[in-house]
């Protein structure tokens, strides 16, 4: 079996990585090359690493989209793939064109909750929308190309099955997975510094960093010895910056930018929090699930899917930073339950999100699509 997986660049990013993750554990009866189309090769030399053919097409400028397609055929006429998995928008739509005209398979993926009501609303508020509705517009009229779907969580299947009129029963639902081995247990740092709560991931408005700031500067005003590390980088981080100086936190909120194998922070901390307003199924959530530490998560539907209130974390109302405050409270102040609840986490993901058997599942399901013998799950 051959496939091709599609990608708009080698960006770090959660699907370039998770990608990375699935394919580079499938089984020596599985050819892989990946096709990536614009610039941005962070994560080049782990897909060589990985013995991964890539080939990249650079695109730029004007008519991109029509140079992509036309690249693409060429490379199905040359590889003759039995499938193309395809992955992020500008990727998605030159896929299923290239692939509608050379009669290949597309196997489309979800891997956001594109279309749910928050992301409506804040594309409204930022004057995006029609922006928005034309990408909606356009991943509508080519999402009958795709003959099967592969979906990152059950939720995220759902929302986007809704917005772009797909049958449930092409969808099969896929969790995101890393290398439980890499992972040793958490150990509570000592506290005899500051009580430190991380977050990991992009600085973009979505995360939900204004509310966690909201909350922090509150709790800091009865809990002295309390830190927030923050490691990342995006267009939100000067708004960040602003809000810190606003509150005179900078004693207490470290910006400590972008780092390689983020994870590995999780060990320096007493807590992670994870406010985001929508996600794709979280592979920052899954890493600290792993890891088997004290976890507070904003309740959209993804990261319930990981983790459960009050048993492997504590779940807060999204974009809700009183609701967030009185669970970092909760955290503090019941800590030896929370270290509990970390041990829970970590038991039930290396049971659930085990990067050999996820990218398992992954292969058999293409390995199904190939052979005609697919059976998908009831959503």
């Amino acid at each position: 079996m051959k496939i091709l997986f599609t990608l708009d660049t080698l960006a770090i990013g959660g699907t370039e990585k998770s990608t990375l993750d699935i394919v580079s554990h499938f089984s020596k009866k599985t050819m892989v090359k990946v096709v990536y189309f614009y610039p941005g090769d962070a994560l080049k030399s782990d897909y060589e690493n990985a013995n991964i053919d890539l080939h990249f097409v650079n695109l730029k400028g004007k008519r991109s989209f029509y140079k992509g397609i036309i690249a693409l055929i060429k490379i199905i006429k040359t590889e003759k793939p039995d499938l193309i998995v395809s992955s992020i928008a500008r990727a998605n739509f030159i896929s299923r064109i290239a692939g509608l005209l050379t009669n290949t398979t597309i196997v489309g993926t979800f891997v956001n909750d594109s279309y749910g009501e928050i992301r409506i609303q804040e594309h409204k508020e930022q004057k995006k929308y029609l922006k928005f509705r034309y990408t909606w517009l356009l991943d509508f009229c080519t999402s009958f190309i795709p003959k099967y779907w592969i979906s990152n969580c059950k939720s995220i299947a759902i929302s986007n099955a809704n917005a772009l009129k797909i049958n449930r029963k092409k969808i099969e639902v896929i969790y995101r997975g890393r290398d439980t081995k890499k992972f040793k247990e958490w150990q509570m740092p000592a506290l005899n510094d500051n009580f430190k709560f991380v977050f990991i991931g992009r600085l973009i408005e979505r995360k939900g960093l204004s509310e966690l700031l909201d909350a922090f500067s509150l709790l800091k005003k009865t809990n002295k010895n309390i830190q927030l590390d923050i490691f990342g980088s995006g267009p939100f981080e000067k708004k960040i910056r602003d809000k810190i100086q606003k509150y005179s936190l900078e004693d207490s909120v470290i910006m400590h930018g972008p780092v390689d194998n983020g994870w590995r922070e999780l060990y320096n901390a007493h807590c992670f929090v994870f406010p985001s307003w929508y996600e794709g199924f979280s592979g920052s959530l899954v890493e600290a699930m792993i890891a088997g530490m004290p976890i507070v998560a904003s309740d959209i539907t993804m990261n319930k899917e990981a983790v459960t209130d009050l048993k492997t974390a504590l779940i807060f109302k999204v974009m809700d930073s009183k609701d967030l405050l009185s669970k970092m409270e909760i955290v503090i102040k019941n800590y030896p339950e929370m270290i509990e609840m970390g041990k829970k986490a970590r038991e039930e993901a290396l049971n659930r999100f085990d990067i050999v058997t996820i990218s398992n599942q992954y292969e058999q399901f293409l390995n199904s699509i190939v052979n005609k013998k697919v059976n998908i799950g009831q959503l």
